[in-house]
C-alpha cells in the first residue's frame, strides 16, 4: 500500500516541476522582451528547476534510507517472534508422551 503512495507522490514531483518548466518557458517566450533577455532567464529558470529537482531526488533518497531501516527493523522483530514460537512449540512438544511428541516436533520443524 505504501508502494504505490510513494509511487504517486514521486510522480506528482515530477509533473509538478514539468509543468513549472513548461509555464516558465510560455510565459518567457510570450514576454515583450528581447531574445537574450528571454533565453537568459531560460537558462536561470532551468538551472533554479535542476535544483530543485535535486532536493526533491534527496528527499526521496532520505526516505527511502529511513523506510528501508524501519523494515529491517520489523523483520529482525518478526524473525525474533518467529523464533520465540518455535522454541515454544518445541518446548511443548518435549512435554508430550512418545507418539504426540514425534508428530507435535515434526510439525513444529515444518512451519
Amino acid at each position: 500500500m505504501s508502494e504505490r503512495h510513494d509511487g504517486g507522490f514521486g510522480w506528482f514531483i515530477f509533473g509538478f516541476l514539468l509543468g513549472g518548466l513548461v509555464g516558465a518557458v510560455m510565459a518567457l517566450a510570450y514576454a515583450p522582451q528581447s531574445g537574450e533577455e528571454t533565453r537568459q532567464q531560460i537558462r536561470e529558470k532551468g538551472i533554479e528547476l535542476r535544483g530543485r529537482a535535486q532536493e526533491a531526488a534527496e528527499k526521496a533518497r532520505e526516505r527511502i534510507e529511513e523506510m528501508e531501516e524501519q523494515a529491517r527493523a520489523q523483520a529482525g522483530q518478526l524473525r525474533e517472534q518467529v523464533t520465540k514460537g518455535v522454541e515454544s512449540a518445541r518446548k511443548a512438544a518435549e512435554r508430550l508422551p512418545g507418539r504426540k511428541r514425534a508428530a507435535a516436533t515434526e510439525e513444529a520443524e515444518t512451519a
